[in-house]
């Protein structure tokens, strides 16, 4: 399980997606992905902050309240925080790889995914 900032940030970079930057947005660590906001913990909770929409979110929430919770600061963005240490890898992995191809401009993602040969499912395969 990832337990905190440095764990989940490593985690990340080591999915190797191109345009993934380091930034300090309100004078917080956080990693952008193709200028956009993508992976960064919480200054308000001891916790992550991953994209959900309000109904995944309420979902997650209600099925597991333990790992899954809201701070007010979140309520109306499409957003869910996650517990430090307990936030899965194989539960991070895809969600953060769907986060930055949602990120990404649409022409410039089909341009790289034929460059490299991949395609969506190549995204989720182990490595």
């Amino acid at each position: 399980m990832i337990g905190d900032w440095e764990t989940l940030k490593a985690f990340a970079l080591s999915l190797n997606l191109p345009c993934v930057t380091l930034a300090h947005p309100w004078g917080h660590e956080a990693l952008k992905a193709h200028g956009k906001m993508w992976c960064w913990w919480s200054p308000f909770e001891d916790a992550a902050v991953f994209r959900a929409d309000i109904d995944e979110r309420e979902m997650l929430m209600q099925a597991a309240p333990e790992t899954y919770f809201l701070h007010p600061h979140y309520a109306n963005h499409p957003l869910v925080l996650v517990r430090a240490g307990r936030i899965d890898p194989d539960w991070a992995r895809p969600r953060l790889i769907r986060q930055w191809r949602d990120a990404a401009p649409k022409r410039w993602l089909k341009a790289w995914e034929v460059a490299q040969g991949l395609g969506m499912t190549d995204y989720m395969k182990d490595p």
